[in-house]
């Protein structure tokens, strides 16, 4: 049966995903296979993607919308912008989820589970592979760059509290030398 809204909404999808950055060097083609590979999932404000200690065995890939990462029930971070890329770290593990995800507003994911993968020809696994790994690959050196000028930003204000911290106890120990200095200068002039 041809459905034109249906078509219509592959389309949009299609035009969607060519906007993530890193399937922008795959073929029409290519996005059609993904798709076969892949689930469309939309999500409401509040909505639960996946949780802490679960797995499912898929990546996901924000489309549009918002995505809320959540830890021990705090907030760790919000993915914004399309082609974000969460859930990657249990798939290619195999471990269960380390954080729970929330859709923050009306939000579209592609959820891709890796294991289908299996299904295509040899050449296809090796090429779809490359093409997710590189792009896997590309995000994770990006977070932890991030997160290393974190760490450094850290680093350098926690050693600015311990310089003030020193100088506070230095002023402090300074003070109370002053007050024995004028105690024993009253104890002289009294003796």
């Amino acid at each position: 049966m041809n459905n034109p809204d249906h078509f219509k909404y592959n389309y949009n999808i299609i035009e969607e995903l060519k906007q993530v950055p890193m399937l922008k060097s795959f073929e029409e083609k290519d996005i059609q296979n993904l798709l076969g590979l892949s689930e469309i999932r939309e999500y409401n404000p509040g909505d639960l993607i996946f949780e802490e200690g679960s797995y499912d065995g898929c990546m996901y890939y924000l489309v549009y919308g918002k995505a809320k990462i959540i830890k021990n029930e705090k907030e760790l971070s919000v993915l914004k912008r399309t082609g974000e890329i969460f859930g990657e770290m249990g798939v290619l593990s195999g471990s269960s989820r380390s954080a729970s995800v929330y859709a923050a507003d009306n939000t579209m994911c592609l959820a891709i589970n890796i294991n289908d993968i299996e299904g295509l020809s040899i050449k296809d696994q090796y090429e779809f592979r490359y093409r997710l790994y590189r792009g896997v690959a590309e995000v994770l050196a990006d977070r932890l760059r991030v997160t290393t000028d974190e760490l450094v930003r850290a680093r350098e204000e926690l050693e600015k509290q311990n310089l003030v911290n020193r100088l506070i106890k230095k002023s402090e120990e300074l003070v109370k030398a002053m007050g024995e200095i004028e105690r024993l200068k009253n104890v002289k002039r009294e003796t």
